[in-house]
């Protein structure tokens, strides 16, 4: 099949503002997303900084072996992967939930007050928002002890505790996240025929019978894409907000892999082994993303390519 150059450089040449536009998008992705991948070899070498790419011995297979034969493998793994399932369960449902209760409010002005106060955490920076719960979760300062202790109970510090660890980070993700998140539900709820719902009222269906048949399969589609996403996220953790809650009491739930990467390339300058655990992070990543599209593709009909 021939193509006609003319044609395509007169569409362009129409559409030469919009290209305009997303030149800067691609010059983004490609000096901070593809040229980097090019670094990727260091994982394949024994990497010194003072020799450079060139000087660097090939080690093959060598830091993956390393990592693997880790004794700290298996909890690192399992610590990423414990703290994603119940982010999974709770910080992904909790925006639906929050956007169909919110879509079922009568009152417009309340409905929007609403939606700006939950907002409002999502634009909290993340030591800001870690300052401020490690002040609230103080057991000398903090509100939560001075109630507990006012009522008998005794003082915990939270932060210290390993089995705390986990409830913090999912609770503060909830409080920080379920506003901004809900948006895209929001959207998509208004893209709901209204009739189907004075369809169902003159049927006689009420409004929990009207949210479980019209308003969640209404925004199926969306819940399935983002799902798909969040899977693909399974080996990932807000690296900034862990690192700002560890401490070596509460480190044998909280070491995870972008933390333990960040020590090993930033603190112990071992470049070759942290490049190689991010990239087999990222493999992993693919590959559960992939696993998820296809079982969403076989039987939803809904995927992200």
């Amino acid at each position: 099949m021939s193509v006609n150059f003319g044609r395509v450089r007169r569409k362009i040449w129409q559409d030469r503002y919009m290209y305009i536009m997303v030149i800067p998008v691609v010059i983004y992705f490609a000096i901070f997303r593809y040229w980097p991948m090019a670094w990727l070899t260091i994982a394949f070498k024994d990497y010194k900084i003072l020799k450079g790419f060139s000087g660097s011995s090939w080690v093959g297979l060598n830091n993956f072996q390393q990592f693997f034969s880790n004794p700290d493998f298996l909890r690192l793994i399992g610590n990423t992967i414990i703290l994603n399932v119940y982010s999974l369960m709770f910080c992904f449902t909790a925006p639906i939930i929050f956007a169909i209760l919110l879509n079922e409010l009568w009152s417009n002005s309340y409905k929007r007050l609403v939606q700006t106060i939950s907002y409002l955490p999502h634009f909290l920076s993340t030591v800001v928002m870690v300052s401020m719960l490690m002040t609230f979760l103080s057991p000398s300062l903090g509100v939560l002890n001075k109630v507990m202790s006012s009522m008998g109970m005794e003082k915990i510090n939270f932060l210290s505790e390993p089995q705390y660890f986990r409830s913090i980070m999912v609770i503060s993700g909830i409080w920080q996240q379920v506003g901004w998140s809900a948006i895209i539900y929001l959207s998509a709820l208004t893209g709901i025929d209204q009739s189907l719902y004075e369809a169902a009222t003159v049927d006689g269906a009420g409004r929990f019978k009207q949210m479980w048949h019209i308003t969640l399969p209404g925004i199926r589609d969306t819940i399935i894409i983002m799902l798909i996403m969040q899977i693909g996220n399974l080996m990932n953790v807000n690296f900034e907000k862990i690192y700002l809650f560890q401490n070596p009491l509460n480190l044998s739930v909280s070491e995870m892999l972008p933390t333990y990467v960040y020590k090993l390339g930033m603190e112990n300058s071992n470049y070759s082994l942290a490049t190689a655990i991010g990239l087999f992070n990222s493999i992993i990543s693919v590959f559960l993303v992939s696993i998820a599209n296809k079982i969403s593709k076989k039987y939803s009909e809904v995927a992200i390519m």
